[in-house]
């Protein structure tokens, strides 16, 4: 428990119905008796008000209303923080939330850090760490598959896996130590097999883990793709089609788009940043250089690109010149204005140098997607394509259990090569101290996860990646 009582504002700043101002900490309840008066016979004040009871009233700071609020009062532990804790409902607006977080603050509150109150959830007990963190992930969260994959976190599925995980080795390591403190007494060799086995057996379990760090990441934080073509080839037309909505301008005027275009959108639950690009051509002016520049630099950072072709034109000497310059990464090749008579011949393979006279490419080419951004015709069918490039397989409600993100991989990749070293160090007969060594380090690696095993500098840097109420 703390000292301390924390207050902030946990609903988005704007305009809205209602905003909510949170309090946590020893002394919440006496903080929010100085501001709050009851109004009508049945409501109370908050110190002397049942747990988890709603009580109107007015937010007040000396002789002057600052609002009309409702007031849920939370006692310890039954709260998130396992703090007494208060909510006051306020209307919404910036200036209404401000001035009651004002008043709570000249009351005795301080104003709570970023993820401070469910930094208090996790070290009072309440989550560990994999859970404090698929709290952000659900905030966060762009898409069903998302919103459903931070939940199983939050319900405890991964770190249930991770302590099974983390207690075989302390298993395997309080039997190590067992025979270090007895050294008359040798591991027989049933024991020691008995051992190894359960030390493989985490092994393959770490690599069943490790293998959805991709699907995780790609989850939490989506995948970028990168539209890319020659001026006029129908880049925004796709962009819009692809959203829904229209979000860049289309125009027949080759070079309309001077700047990149940054929108997420949920294809088949997955969700992908697409980055609509200037036309790399020879460029005009310094609007369209600098537009031309910031294109090159999100084409490097894109995980796959949707090169954009003009089934009405023959293939050009600038068309190819994409070819060349992404061949390295993954790519759909998207033919659009299908609806026109199509001049443009390509074959599915891998695209190479060359142009024929009848504009066809010389070597076949990659994947290929005709569509009409015009009319929408061959859209779905491009999404179903993307999705088989992002991720493959089918996408199964048991894998949301345990998608492990880059923090959690990092420490199972480490534990995973201390078990590997106390595996080869049991086989070759190692003394019993080294093998005691590596096994104290993977049982602290994946400590790390569930916050078994943390540092301060640790704990920053998850809890400064959340909003200020949280």
């Amino acid at each position: 428990m703390f000292d301390d009582t924390i207050a902030a504002i946990a609903t988005p700043i704007g305009e809205g119905g209602l905003a909510v101002v949170r309090l946590s900490g020893k002394d919440a309840l006496a903080v929010a008796d100085k501001c709050f008066l009851p109004v009508g016979k049945n409501s109370l004040k908050p110190s002397a008000a049942n747990s988890h009871t709603i009580q109107y009233g007015k937010i007040v700071r000396g002789e002057k209303l600052i609002d009309e609020v409702l007031v849920a009062v939370m006692r310890a532990p039954r709260t998130f923080t396992r703090e007494d804790s208060v909510e006051i409902t306020c209307h919404g607006g910036i200036l209404p939330a401000k001035l009651v977080l004002d008043t709570i603050l000249a009351n005795g509150a301080r104003l709570a850090e970023p993820g401070e109150f469910t930094k208090r959830a996790f070290l009072n007990g309440r989550i560990d760490l994999a859970q404090a963190e698929a709290v952000a992930d659900l905030i966060h969260s762009r898409t069903e598959l998302a919103l459903d994959a931070a939940n199983e976190q939050l319900a405890g599925k991964l770190s249930q896996r991770i302590n099974i995980l983390r207690d075989d080795l302390m298993h395997t390591l309080a039997h190590v130590e067992a025979h270090i403190d007895f050294p008359d007494e040798d591991i027989s060799p049933d024991t020691k097999e008995k051992l190894l086995k359960r030390l493989e057996d985490g092994m393959s379990f770490m690599d069943e883990l490790l293998r959805t760090a991709n699907e995780g990441q790609i989850l939490r934080r989506g995948i970028r793709a990168a539209i890319v073509g020659r001026p006029n080839a129908g880049k925004s037309s796709l962009l819009n089609q692809l959203l829904g909505h229209d979000r860049a301008i289309v125009s027949p005027i080759a070079g309309t788009t001077r700047d990149t275009i940054e929108e997420t959108a949920n294809i088949r639950g997955l969700p992908v940043i697409f980055i609509d690009t200037a036309g790399l051509r020879e460029a005009r002016d310094e609007i369209e250089v600098e537009g031309i520049r910031r294109s090159r630099e999100s084409l490097q950072k894109a995980e796959f690109i949707l090169h954009v072709l003009d089934a009405s034109e023959p293939l050009t000497r600038e068309d190819e010149n994409y070819f060349k310059e992404f061949e390295g990464k993954k790519r759909i090749l998207v033919r659009n204005k299908t609806d026109l008579p199509k001049k443009l011949q390509l074959k599915v393979g891998t695209p190479g140098p060359g142009v024929r006279a009848d504009g066809s490419a010389s070597r076949p080419c990659h994947l290929i997607v005709d569509v009409c951004c015009l009319s929408g015709n061959g859209i779905e069918q491009l999404k179903d394509e993307i999705k088989n490039l992002v991720w493959s397989g089918e996408i199964k409600a048991e894998m949301f259990q345990v998608m492990i993100n880059s923090r959690h991989q990092e420490a199972l990749n480490r534990t995973r090569a201390a078990t590997q070293r106390t595996i080869e160090a049991l086989r070759g007969e190692a003394t019993l101290e080294l093998v005691a060594i590596d096994l104290r380090i993977g049982v602290s690696a994946v400590g790390e996860i569930v916050g078994k095993t943390t540092t301060e500098d640790l704990l920053d840097s998850i809890f400064s990646t959340f909003c200020i109420g949280k």
